[in-house]
């Protein structure tokens, strides 16, 4: 497979010369994250109207002028399922490739499957077989055999086609706007999310009391500081169930916390001071920003409507080749009932729900109020049909 090596400073300013010349561009990235607090960039693969390249983090010290490149200009950046490409690139210039088109996300709009593999797109839209055969590389070892290098390149080489293809196919389906805005959405959600304070995904706090929730709050957010400051896993730092274990003790003497079985490992033991004063400031913490919001209780019938509805909306997305995990989820579904009678806001918010916004009202929620309201019935529209059900009125 012919390619260009991007190994120093001078190559990839040409590179980046090309990048700005170019109407297109594509590329993916292979990377580390066993080891690390953020994932280690081992290797950028990207296709230009030129030709392919791949270029060696390791040996270019600065990727800056690569990242300012894919940012400026008016060129497509095509990428697949790029959430770390994402943050590679505001890590290196607080920036987002411009014009983003991602595979995945665009390929859900004109198809069943979401979220699909790149292989597997590509087998799906082309009709071709992407090769692999490198899952498992260490990609920071060197050098990087012929095999490597192919496997990393087959991420790209696809990427224009797939962009041609799926490009014609969502705008004869009327759905350009639609993708348009929930990239958008999909880049901001990236954005929001580096931070996003996400304490409540410890494992094993579901039935703790909300004082000892704000012991595991601070417990996390000093977790998450020590990890970047060492470059390591949060979890290297400081288990899940050792948080969960300190915060029902609710006891912030040093010597209490050395007792707790799986503490006095190092460097967990040369940090219990630091661990202790976490404890106490949840101890001392105020609870109003903690306690699970009070709404009112939701109707047995609400889950009766919702296993209703989720099979006829199923098959909606299925007639219009849209993947329904996309779309919506059973949850979306109970929330918009709920919202639309009133049945209380369970999540003590004034944002309206997923169903209630954008493309998915145009295509779900008012079909969900159109039903509710009695100007829509749902029918059996073909038993024969692996989705049988739809919509008349």
């Amino acid at each position: 497979m012919d390619y260009q090596r991007i190994d120093n400073q001078n190559q990839l300013a040409d590179l980046c010369g090309e990048i700005v010349d170019s109407d297109r561009v594509g590329f993916d990235t292979e990377f580390v994250s066993e080891d690390t607090f953020r994932p280690q960039l081992c290797l950028v693969q990207v296709v230009t109207e030129r030709g392919m390249s791949v270029i060696d983090p390791l040996e270019v010290p600065d990727l800056a002028p690569f990242w300012e490149a894919l940012a400026d200009g008016n060129h497509v950046t095509i990428a697949h399922a790029a959430r770390e490409e994402i943050n590679f690139s505001l890590n290196a210039t607080d920036r987002v490739p411009a014009n983003l088109f991602d595979t995945q996300l665009a390929a859900a709009f004109c198809s069943h499957e979401y979220p699909a593999a790149y292989a597997s797109v590509v087998t799906r839209i082309l009709s071709k077989k992407a090769e692999k055969g490198e899952q498992r590389t260490d990609w920071r070892r060197r050098p990087l055999t012929p095999a490597q290098i192919n496997y990393a390149l087959e991420d790209v080489r696809y990427l224009f086609e797939l962009h041609e293809r799926i490009s014609l196919k969502v705008e004869k389906l009327g759905r350009t706007e639609w993708l348009a805005e929930e990239t958008t959405s999909f880049v901001e959600e990236v954005i929001a999310a580096r931070t996003r304070q996400r304490w409540k995904r410890v494992s094993g706090i579901g039935n703790l009391a909300p004082r000892n929730l704000a012991i595991v709050r601070e417990l996390w957010m000093w977790r998450q500081a020590e990890a970047e400051r060492r470059d390591i896993p949060p979890r290297r730092v400081l288990r899940d169930d050792l948080i969960v274990e300190l915060a029902k003790r609710k006891n912030a003497k040093p010597d209490k916390i050395r007792a707790v079985r799986g503490m006095n490992h190092r460097p967990v033991k040369n940090c219990i001071d630091d661990i202790a004063e976490c404890v106490q400031r949840g101890l001392d913490a105020p609870l109003d920003d903690i306690r699970p919001p009070r709404g009112k209780a939701m109707p047995s019938q609400l889950n009766l409507l919702g296993q209703v509805l989720v099979p006829a909306i199923t098959s909606v997305c299925r007639k219009a080749q849209l993947a329904t995990s996309l779309a919506c989820t059973a949850t979306d579904i109970r929330e918009m009932i709920a919202h639309q009678l009133d049945f209380g806001n369970a999540q003590n918010t004034d944002e309206l729900p997923t169903l209630a916004r954008g493309w998915r009202k145009e295509l779900i929620g008012s079909l969900i109020d159109d039903v509710l309201a009695g100007r829509k019935s749902i029918r059996i529209d073909d038993p024969h049909s692996e989705h049988p059900l739809d919509f008349v009125g």
